[in-house]
Formats: structure tokens, C-alpha cells, sequence
């Protein structure tokens, strides 16, 4: 980046395409960081991710989805049962509402089945594009692009937009990028901003794509410094899922209550 010279929007778009394919060779492994099995479940951990971390999300839903395995299950939960078994997860009522209306609602309107259209999804109750997002790219593999806490925080940083509502971030990103990306563009920001990127104290001495950052120095430059900053697997720790992909290079995360 040369500073003092405004950066056009050709050269924001062909370093925009650089970092990502950057951060593919970083992060090659990179995937949705909530266990699940079926779209069912990844749609129940996405909307119980609200307000937590996925590791505690990923530590709650074993015992969930042993009670409630299917949408007609969890339909007939009784509340005060269900909010026990979520209480962790944090703002437990209004989740158990949600996961109670839009169990009963793929029930009654969609066959028991999760549907893989975004514009049915986001009439589930609970349901924003955001979470329809990442049910569509992870369990139908339908491209789309999850604007996230840290995925909007770093796609600012990068300069990439300077948009703060989440509709208008995605748009504005997914005229940068081929379709086919869009959904391990968002795994990898993800990944980037929870381990190397992070909100108060990035560690840019650190950071590999740092050259092509226009912030860069917002956080900590020094390499031996930085380097204490990094987090999961960058770090030695282990990774928000109980259950990762065969080729997660890092740790399991720890069951809940195993520390």
C-alpha cells in the first residue's frame, strides 16, 4: 500500500481478490466453526451463536440434540425444559422461542425438512440473512457471503467498504468476488479475524497478509509481540469445534465443564 495516494477502485478490487487468495493458502483448512450433522442442526447452532462464542455453542448442542433430534421434536419441547438445556448459550428465552417457531414452522410448511431457499429461511422466525447464509453455503452449498461481527470489522479495515449495515456489506462485497467464493471468503475473514486480526488488539507484526493491509499498525508491530497475541491454532489452542474436520490442524475443543 502506498500511503498518501487514494487507491482507485480496480486496485481495491484486484487487492481485495489478492488477500483472498492469501488467506486461502493460510487458512486452507478454514470451514464453519459450529459442529452439526444435517442442516437441521447447523441451522439450531447459527441462531443459538447469537451473542456467544461457537465454543460454547458446540459444548451445549450434544445434549440438545440428543433431547431433540428432529424439528418435530424440538417443536413439542416444553419451554422451561428446552431453556435448561440452552441456558449456556446465554438469552436462552428468546432462543427457545425462536427454536420452538421455526421448528414448528419447518414442520408445518416445509415437510419437516430445512428448506435451501434463502427467501423461505428467512420467513423461519429467528431467521436473518445472515444465519440463512451460512445454512445455504454449509449444508446446500449455495454460495453465500456471512457478514459477522468479524467479517464486517475486517472487510472495513481492509477497506474493502465503508458500509455498517450488514445487507449493504454483503452486497458491496459480492460484487468483489466470483459467487463460487463467497462462502470460504467468509470462513477464511472469519478465521483471519478470530485468530491473527483481532478487534482490540490485532497482531500485525504477525500477520502475513499485513503488506497488503491498509491498516496496518492499528495493532501491535512488533513480531515477538505480535506472535503472543495469536489465538487457536496460530496460538497452540485448541479450535471452537468439539468435532473439526479431518484436516483442522489444531486441537478439539474441550467438552463442557472439561475445562
Amino acid at each position: 500500500m502506498k500511503p498518501g495516494k487514494p487507491e482507485s477502485h480496480l486496485a481495491m478490487v484486484r487487492r481485495a481478490r489478492r488477500i483472498n487468495r492469501e488467506l486461502a493458502e493460510i487458512y486452507p483448512y478454514a470451514h464453519p466453526e459450529l459442529d452439526f450433522r444435517n442442516p437441521f442442526e447447523l441451522l439450531v447452532a447459527t441462531v443459538l451463536s447469537a451473542q456467544t462464542t461457537d465454543l460454547r455453542v458446540n459444548q451445549t448442542t450434544p445434549a440438545l440434540f440428543a433431547a431433540y433430534p428432529t424439528p418435530e421434536d424440538m417443536a413439542a419441547a416444553v419451554p422451561e425444559e428446552l431453556e435448561e438445556l440452552i441456558r449456556p448459550t446465554g438469552f436462552f428465552r428468546a432462543k427457545a422461542k425462536s427454536l420452538i417457531g421455526l421448528s414448528a414452522s419447518i414442520r408445518d410448511n416445509f415437510d419437516g425438512e430445512v428448506p435451501g431457499r434463502l427467501a423461505d429461511l428467512v420467513t423461519l422466525p429467528g431467521v436473518g440473512r445472515k444465519t440463512a447464509n451460512v445454512v445455504l453455503g454449509n449444508a446446500f452449498g449455495v454460495p453465500g457471503i456471512t457478514v459477522d461481527t468479524h467479517f464486517g470489522r475486517l472487510v472495513r479495515r481492509w477497506k474493502w467498504t465503508e458500509q455498517e449495515d450488514p445487507e449493504k456489506v454483503e452486497a458491496e462485497i459480492a460484487a468483489i468476488f466470483p459467487k463460487s467464493e463467497w462462502t470460504m471468503l467468509s470462513h477464511r475473514v472469519v478465521f483471519h479475524g478470530r485468530r491473527i486480526c483481532h478487534a482490540r488488539r490485532p497482531a500485525c507484526g504477525a500477520c502475513p497478509i499485513a503488506p497488503l493491509c491498509p491498516s496496518y499498525g492499528e495493532g501491535e508491530t512488533d513480531p515477538e509481540k505480535a506472535r503472543k497475541l495469536l489465538k487457536y491454532e496460530m496460538g497452540g489452542q485448541p479450535g471452537q469445534r468439539l468435532s473439526p474436520p479431518p484436516d483442522y490442524p489444531g486441537r478439539p475443543a474441550p467438552a463442557l465443564g472439561a475445562g
